[in-house]
């Protein structure tokens, strides 16, 4: 499973890249948001750090205004992804961009179909949002379940990126469901080599070694 970082923070993006496992970077207008700093300049820095694919979402929500975003944001790095919203619009962006060549990740999915109908418009990752069906009591891993077995059905190349991810156990349940992709905030990645067992034991080995040699 490939592992994005979920922010538009520099040093956050930047400790994720010195780990050796960062494969991209997602971002959007709420992160860009919190950084105060001007969009294209932040994109132009992240894609100077990560070499994979970085997400650059469209702030526009017609069909013109996203393509005109979208064109603007793909002259940045040849890394870019447009994001774009699963809307009817957005739909329409995704093929258009996928016949010029250009890669798309449509974002905030939330049922299945939406899933089938991007990926047959070409997109290049898809983006379910688990923590936020949680939010509202639906069970965000049965959507990751049912897209991966829709593109397993009919062999579509669209990647899946599980998005909105909260902790660890949502991270185990996606590789479990065979996401292709998980972007995550860096708390979650910083999370993911801990266990108070691995603390434990290795200060253990510490001890005994430092009884028996010294030091």
């Amino acid at each position: 499973m490939e592992l994005y970082i979920d922010t538009a923070n520099l040093d956050e993006i930047k400790q994720a890249a010195d780990l050796g496992v960062l494969d991209g970077v997602t971002t959007n207008p709420s992160l860009i948001a919190k950084e105060k700093y001007d969009y294209t300049k932040r994109l132009e820095e992240i894609c100077a750090i990560v070499k994979g694919p970085v997400s650059a979402e469209v702030i526009a929500t017609d069909y013109a205004g996203m393509m005109k975003e979208g064109r603007e944001r793909a002259k940045i790095a040849p890394q870019i992804v447009v994001k774009l919203p699963s809307t009817v619009d957005g739909l329409k962006a995704c093929k258009a961009f996928s016949d010029e060549g250009v890669r798309t990740n449509l974002t905030l999915v939330f049922q299945p179909l939406q899933a089938m109908m991007v990926a047959k418009a070409g997109a290049y990752l898809v983006s379910p949002f688990i923590g936020r069906l949680d939010d509202v009591a639906e069970d965000g891993m049965v959507l990751i379940q049912q897209i991966r077995t829709i593109y397993d059905n009919y062999g579509y190349k669209t990647k899946l990126l599980a998005a909105s991810v909260r902790h660890l156990k949502h991270m185990t349940d996606c590789a479990l469901a065979g996401a292709d992709v998980a972007t995550v905030p860096f708390s979650v990645i910083k999370q993911m080599m801990n266990h108070p067992l691995t603390d434990s034991g290795l200060k253990k080995f510490v001890e005994d070694y430092k009884k028996a040699f010294g030091g």
